[in-house]
């Protein structure tokens, strides 16, 4: 397994869990056949701008750090998304499973004044733009995220 495997199955297991410890983080990815050291979890743990903060029903819990700053968008996104096309107006992005949630928040928090809608599947988001150059023009943007250039 790979490091963007591994990390897209962290982002996925703390969407679908509420997870308190590294601990049981680490246990979580061994039962999907995942074997990660603590010091590995850690470091990706900051790198993916993961944070704890107390959930609805009084739970400190790990979340993602989305909207904490450019690099935690960069991270998320870059982590999330496979590859990205368009095709008149609408910009597809295929992401890892589960991930597309992550990748579209990102693409919502941005603002982008050319993005008319987005709409999140589990491993596929659509963009509308206003325009077939406002799409090739969100590409561009979006590819700075990921360093697919």
């Amino acid at each position: 397994m790979n490091k963007k495997e591994r990390r897209a199955a962290i982002m996925r297991i703390i969407s679908e869990n509420e997870v308190e410890t590294q601990n049981e983080l680490r246990e979580l990815l061994e039962r999907e056949g995942i074997t990660v050291a603590q010091a590995t979890l850690s470091r990706d743990i900051r790198e993916l701008n993961i944070r704890k903060s107390v959930s609805d029903d009084e739970v400190s819990r790990y979340f993602s750090g989305v909207g904490s700053g450019s690099i935690g968008y960069s991270s998320i996104f870059a982590q999330s998304v496979i590859s990205m096309d368009y095709a008149q107006n609408m910009v597809v992005l295929k992401c890892h499973a589960g991930l597309a949630n992550a990748a579209c928040k990102v693409v919502d928090e941005q603002e982008f004044g050319s993005v008319v809608g987005t709409i999140a599947g589990d491993d596929t988001v659509f963009i509308v733009t206003r325009s077939e150059n406002h799409a090739v023009q969100l590409i561009v943007q979006l590819a700075r995220l990921t360093d697919k250039d």
